[in-house]
């Protein structure tokens, strides 16, 4: 099984299991911020679903009516896990405004907060695991999902710490102070989840660094052409597309120009990974001198 696909059900397992341990502190304390913090790890198992469901599509080959793949599926899962953030902000804001009207006095129970804290230890291992290991596969879900997670631990840590005062100084309010200031925090992953996922969706460039590395590529593996212009970039999920045009000398056979692409895109595949690249040859008369010059 593809290892993305491993860890978004990996992550459904996890979700399910951190929203029973955050349920059960709540239920055991009665807290509006625990119950706020109960709340996220609903729209987290959610997300994880939806998230599954689109690395399994963008997993599926290109076919007659996506001849490029699915690979953007996984932009659509960010883009729902992050209305998803928003919405449970505006459930726990509902919740927090009338614990504010009406403070309710505290029984926070030393056990509660502990099974709060596994539940947030396992979330937070798991957000690292995410991020890390989405990184490195290229894959937008699963990174959504961690950076939401390590938002959600955060969160988490906010909260006990502010309970724990409560507890103490007996200032009933602080209880729905805290789920106010955690809407606050899920509100603003949300948004910047769904803004990262607009840009993939929008054809967004490839950042300014990885840009620089396939120009640099492109010059250093392109011997016996004599430039390189107008290269575009774009993402969509794991894969990387890549279009240029290629000056070679007006001599040069169709075959020698051919075997200059080929060796170009085999060094691009090799440094950048899985890549669609395109590559328009055209005599010397048409150069710019300028754009990538090949070394």
């Amino acid at each position: 099984m593809e290892q993305t696909l491993k860890l978004a059900i990996g992550s459904l397992l996890v979700g399910c299991a951190v929203l029973g341990l955050k349920t059960l502190a709540y239920l055991m304390t009665g807290s509006i911020a625990l119950y706020s913090d109960a709340l996220e790890s609903i729209i987290n198992v959610a997300a994880a679903l939806a998230a599954l469901i689109a690395v399994r599509l963008s997993a599926k080959p290109a076919d007659a009516n996506h001849p490029y793949g699915h690979h953007k599926a996984e932009y659509f899962s960010a883009v729902l896990e992050g209305v998803l953030i928003v919405v449970a902000a505006l459930a726990i804001f509902r919740e927090a405004y009338l614990g504010y009207l009406a403070p309710k006095p505290l029984d926070v129970s030393a056990e509660g907060l502990l099974v709060n804290g596994l539940a947030s230890t396992i979330n937070a291992v798991w957000a690292f695991v995410l991020i890390h290991r989405g990184r490195f596969l290229r894959s937008p879900a699963l990174v959504a999902d961690g950076r939401h997670l390590l938002t959600d631990v955060l969160s988490s840590i906010g909260v006990l710490l502010g309970l724990g005062v409560a507890t103490l100084t007996g200032w009933a309010v602080l209880d729905p102070v805290l789920g106010g200031l955690v809407a606050i925090n899920i509100l603003w992953s949300g948004w910047s989840l769904v803004t990262d996922s607009i840009g993939g969706l929008m054809d967004a460039a490839a950042p300014p660094e990885e840009l620089e590395k396939i120009r640099l590529i492109i010059s250093r593996s392109a011997e016996g052409a004599i430039e390189a212009h107008d290269v575009r970039t774009r993402h969509a999920g794991k894969v990387t597309f890549i279009d240029f045009h290629l000056v070679v000398d007006g001599e040069k056979t169709v075959t020698e120009a051919h075997e200059i692409c080929d060796r170009v895109e085999a060094a691009l595949k090799a440094a950048i990974g899985p890549a669609v690249i395109s590559i328009h040859v055209e005599p010397d008369t048409k150069a710019k001198h300028s754009g990538v010059l090949v070394i």
